[in-house]
């Protein structure tokens, strides 16, 4: 037998305790004992055991309500029943509340003795299906983190794929005008309409990348635990003001609608990137005719919308809308030049913040995009910040 079982004995006859004590110790078993129920209760969370052999009737706390809160505090711990008063009754009861055996007085020192083998046996194989099963578990855990890094790497690696190859573009037009302007390929009086093609390009570049700053930045919070009581609608009349010299130019009547001031616990450079990012695409993306924005507070929620008489977008333009780069046929079409990052970066934003956005767009016709965010509580003397 080896020598690190750990036997308990409960039993409140002295007599039956010893004489466990006697046949088992002499067999490389360390054996316990304790006298009532709460004693071996006490014993059983001092010290680990294996096998508890446990009287069935004893003054107070009985064997079987013993029975069921050993298996609550380890279940695989091997209960053995001795009783005096066996019956069927006794014996089904036991094994239905978790013991392993049921052993009737009196009984002789070779049949506890192979009794208590058995169950250290048993305490065996149940710790070496346990420990194969938590094996199991682990190498399938491993396997799926395996799965998802190796998905995480697929996604990230044509991420920046496609970051290269967006950013190849405008720097390669850059260099090409360069190159053909410095081999005298350009005539001199071409010059200033080569380099305000180079302007455009650099800034499209420097847009692009201040672009993925922004939404990598977003990326990295979590939730928002630390922010500021923004007035949405001073937000919002202030990118209006920014854009509507754009919208003019472009003879696009841009109006507003402003129906309630809701407050909104955010960041305010957050929610301006919000409202620019939708308000300037819908002038960019609206030939003629006009773009109107909405603001209103219902149940709770800011609802803002952002209405355009634009290119509008197909079903199939829909399901990729907030996907990194992605423009449509129609959108490059009407704007050479754009990042495909202002709707990544809008979503980002309401996931952020908890909110929702959707899209109603027809081809040819025009597009609305209505956002909702949870509007803030009474004000508290403590600040919370974005993490």
């Amino acid at each position: 037998m080896e020598t690190f079982a750990r036997i308990l004995v409960v039993d409140d006859e002295i007599g039956m305790r010893e004489g466990c004590r006697r046949a088992l110790s002499p067999h490389g078993l360390h054996v316990v004992t304790a006298e009532h129920g709460a004693e071996g209760l006490r014993k059983l969370r001092e010290e680990p055991f294996d096998l508890i052999l446990l009287d069935a009737m004893m003054p107070g706390i009985s064997g079987l309500e013993l029975l069921d809160r050993i298996q609550e505090h380890d279940p695989d711990i091997i209960c053995i029943m001795i009783t005096g008063y066996a019956t069927v009754d006794l014996a089904a009861r036991a094994m239905k509340e978790g013991a392993y055996d049921f052993l009737p007085k009196p009984f002789t020192a070779e049949e506890l003795l192979t009794i208590v083998q058995e169950g250290l046996q048993e305490r065996q194989q149940r710790q070496a299906q346990k420990l194969q099963q938590e094996k199991a578990e682990s190498a399938h855990q491993m396997k799926r983190a395996r799965q998802e890094q190796a998905k995480f790497d697929a996604i990230e690696s044509r991420f920046m794929l496609v970051v290269v190859h967006e950013l190849r573009n405008p720097a390669g037009v850059i260099k090409n005008y360069l190159q053909l302007m410095r081999s005298g390929f350009v005539e001199e009086d071409e010059w200033d309409e080569y380099l305000e093609r180079l302007d455009l390009r650099a800034s499209q570049l420097l847009h692009m990348l201040d672009d993925l700053l922004e939404l990598a930045r977003l990326k990295e919070l979590s939730s928002a635990t630390r922010v500021d009581r923004v007035e949405i609608a001073g937000v919002l009349e202030q990118v209006v003001d920014q854009m509507r010299s754009a919208a003019e130019a472009k003879g696009v009547e841009l109006e507003v609608e402003v129906l309630a001031h809701p407050i909104v616990a955010g960041e305010s450079s957050h929610l301006q990137s919000l409202w620019s990012n939708l308000v300037d695409n819908a002038i960019k993306y609206t030939p003629q005719g006009r773009v109107h924005v909405r603001l209103d507070e219902h149940d709770g929620q800011m609802v803002g919308a952002v209405t355009d008489t634009g290119i509008g977008m197909s079903t199939e333009d829909l399901s990729r809308i907030f996907g990194e780069f992605f423009r449509s046929e129609a959108a490059r079409e009407e704007v050479v030049l754009g990042t495909g990052l202002g709707l990544a970066i809008v979503n980002q934003i309401v996931k952020l913040y908890g909110g929702t956005i959707e899209v109603d767009s027809t081809l040819g016709e025009g597009s609305t995009f209505t956002i909702t965010l949870p509007v803030a509580g009474p004000a508290s003397k403590d600040n919370l910040s974005l993490r």
